[in-house]
């Protein structure tokens, strides 16, 4: 990896003479970046550029290699390769488009092929680059003025990337690398991550991503850099629309963003809605340390900014200190009669440039409070360099004890105090909600570091069994399993489910009622019929064997009547549970993350409220209490109005051998399991319905 970040050597294939090309402008900044390493430019037309001799061909370079920039257009790139290849180059940046992303994938897999059988990698098609800070390379053609920092860009977008220098450069914001992956036909998000995890010059890694290659692999190395670098993520392609612009734009699968949104949450990653938010999150984490605690105090000098703030403080799950008799030791004395010191920490609008200084010494001071967040409305007590002054000074004695955020609110004066605060790298804010997302994302970071993480247990027992069940179905060329088969394959992974039989006949049924015990539920057994309910094939609470025997014959001869050509396979009796909350466990091979599971709350309007989240898996038992506490639901669970609690800790086993499942076995496409009915605490779970579905035979 090193060859490519830190490179001995550079060729810049399709360098040129005119200022105006991508080929110029790479090699200028190269040279201009101070650069310690060879530069190589390379054109058939030869001459000098920028003092540097032009090499007519690759093989004319006395000399080893490490990386070749292409610069030249798509239908010359696949020899420059070749030509690569053959000179031993290490690694291949490919500037050039009309790859993958206008559909000409087939030459894009014709170069990855040729770089792979010489033991070379490729970075790109479509991209605009890398910059490495610590090598003094910028091998882009984008800006030149980057500020050395701690904060590593990676992006699937070329425009958006330099688009993304420009920016840091404006807002003063360091970097310590900018590397574009465009198609990643080769080197891909997972690769550079891996490398990153232990750049010494890298605290926070800000993604751009739309679309993924390989899901899976990408999930492996966040689990490996998530615990030692902040992550920020924009994820793009949310909407089906975006989705399809993702696709054609890269070529790659953007992924359910629920899934994502729960992949993000499991491993510690945080997520951006745009560049802005993106940079403020990555920028405050880069120069904050982790508070020791939860105790956030707000001090402000508007009583209506303060409420604002802890509305927002709420939002962004940033916990507001509220020990009165503390914060009245601590701040009484500076908080004037008609003030409050009851967080926020109101010092009212007279407040001067000393009541700020002794509020903030005071919080600074007391071992009480974990973190800051100073407000300031407008004033004419204060002038413009009494607001820039209190900022630099206090940013500064916090940086290295407690984390704190400036935000600043007026008119003319505030945003002269912000410019110039700006100039001389000091962040504050404008919108008190932009403040307090960047601390609450500081507090998601530090509650993620300070849980001991689980490794979850990816054993599946009664495995050999369980695939038997698969290959039966298989043979009768069925993606679907029966209703008994699914339910002999969840008591196979552990999973308690109801007594039943299936019935191929009347009296079977009646005797298998009385077997199990009244009242009883019936259903048909079809893999061609799937909305049971709607066909009339389903019959609930029958007390008796006459009810029992009405049932059976409507249910058959409903099913004959709507799908005549169905095959019965029989009528399914089981048990009438008692009434429980009703939720719903699922576990899916998604198509670009792989084995998810799924929770959520159950029933028939799983999909109308849609309140469910997801994990990959397989899962750790604390992943799976995270996931049933992330839902809406959760309140139900715990019990409300006067409801006893349910049993959520065989919920989660439930999730967790449902993970396990998905994630050992891949033959299974869909495992849904809903209603899981959940009884009191110590009374278990039953898995009334359960449907499973195999990937295509085919």
């Amino acid at each position: 990896m090193n060859s490519l970040f830190e490179p001995h050597s550079i060729a810049v294939i399709g360098a040129s003479k005119n200022p105006g090309k991508i080929g110029y402008k790479i090699v200028e900044n190269i040279v201009k970046g101070g650069y310690k390493g060879k530069v190589y430019p390379v054109n058939p037309k030869g001459g000098t550029l920028l003092d540097l001799p032009i090499h007519a061909d690759l093989k004319d370079i006395n000399d080893e290699v490490d990386v070749a920039i292409i610069t030249i257009p798509a239908d010359s790139v696949y020899e420059a390769v070749c030509a690569c290849a053959e000179k031993k180059v290490k690694y291949c940046i490919i500037i050039s488009s009309g790859f993958a992303e206008v559909g000409n994938r087939e030459e894009e897999e014709k170069i990855v092929a040729v770089a792979r059988k010489h033991g070379m990698r490729i970075l790109g098609p479509n991209v605009f680059g890398i910059y490495v800070s610590k090598s003094q390379l910028n091998a882009t053609f984008g800006p030149q003025n980057i500020h050395p920092g701690t904060i590593a860009i990676v992006t699937q977008s070329g425009a958006l990337g330099i688009a993304m220098i420009g920016k840091s450069a404006s807002d003063n914001i360091g970097i310590s690398s900018v590397i574009s992956v465009g198609n990643k036909a080769d080197i891909d998000e997972a690769w550079i991550l891996d490398y990153l995890k232990d750049d010494e010059t890298t605290q926070v890694i800000l993604m751009y991503v739309e679309g993924f290659k390989n899901g899976e692999k990408f999930i492996e190395s966040l689990k490996r850099v998530s615990p030692k670098k902040h992550i920020v993520t924009i994820k793009a392609g949310k909407s089906k629309r975006g989705a399809i612009a993702a696709a054609s734009h890269t070529g790659s699968l953007a992924g359910s963003d629920n899934v994502f949104e729960g992949i993000a949450t499991q491993l510690g990653i945080l997520r951006a809605e745009n560049i802005r938010e993106a940079f403020e999150k990555s920028r405050f984490l880069a120069e904050s340390i982790f508070p020791t605690g939860e105790n956030t105090v707000v001090i402000t000098n508007g009583g209506g900014i303060g409420v604002m703030c802890a509305d927002a403080c709420e939002s962004y799950g940033v916990k507001l200190f509220s020990d009165m008799n503390m914060l009245k030791d601590i701040f009484e004395d500076v908080v004037p009669d008609f003030g409050s010191y009851r967080n926020p920490v109101d010092l009212t609008g007279q407040a001067t440039v000393e009541d700020y200084q002794k509020a903030l010494e005071k919080a600074l001071n007391s071992e009480a409070v974990h973190s800051v967040i100073a407000l300031y409305c407008e004033t004419a007590v204060f002038t413009q360099q009494d607001i820039v002054t209190l900022v630099k000074e206090y940013s500064e004695m916090f940086k290295k004890k407690k984390p704190i955020v400036f935000s600043l609110f007026g008119g003319e004066k505030i945003d002269k105090a912000t410019a110039q605060l700006q100039a001389e790298g000091i962040k504050s804010f404008d919108e008190v909600y932009d403040a307090v997302a960047s601390m609450g994302a500081l507090y998601k970071r530090y509650r993620f570091m300070q849980t001991e993480r689980e490794e979850p247990d990816n054993s599946l027992e009664n495995e050999k069994a369980i695939r038997k069940i698969i290959q039966d179905a298989k043979k009768e060329k069925r993606n679907v399993l029966l209703p008994h088969e699914a339910k002999e394959l969840l008591k196979l992974v552990g999973i308690e489910i109801p007594n039943y039989r299936v019935a191929r006949n009347l009296n079977e049924a009646v005797m298998y009622a009385e077997e199990i015990g009244y009242p009883v539920a019936m259903k048909i057994v079809s893999e061609d019929i799937i909305h049971k309910t709607e066909a009339g094939g389903v019959a609930l609470d029958l007390e008796d064997a006459e009810e029992v025997m009405n049932a059976y014959q409507a249910i058959v001869k409903n099913a004959a009547a709507h799908f005549p050509d169905a095959r019965i396979r029989g009528v399914e009796i089981s048990q009438m549970l008692a009434k429980g909350v009703e939720t719903i466990v699922g576990g899916t091979q998604e198509p670009t993350f792989g084995p998810v599971v799924m929770f959520g709350l159950g029933g028939i309007y799983v999909e109308a409220f849609g309140d469910v989240t997801f994990r990959a898996a397989p899962v750790s038992q604390k992943d799976a209490r995270q996931m049933i506490e992330e839902t809406a639901s959760s309140s139900i669970l715990h019990g409300v109005r006067g409801e006893k609690r349910r049993d959520m800790e065989k919920i989660a086993e439930t999730i967790v051998k449902l993970g396990k499942l998905i994630s050992r076995v891949r033959e299974l496409r869909d495992v849904e399991i809903n209603p899981l009915m959940v009884y009191g605490y110590g009374e278990g779970v039953k898995a009334v319905d359960v449907r499973i579905l195999l990937r295509d035979i085919k």
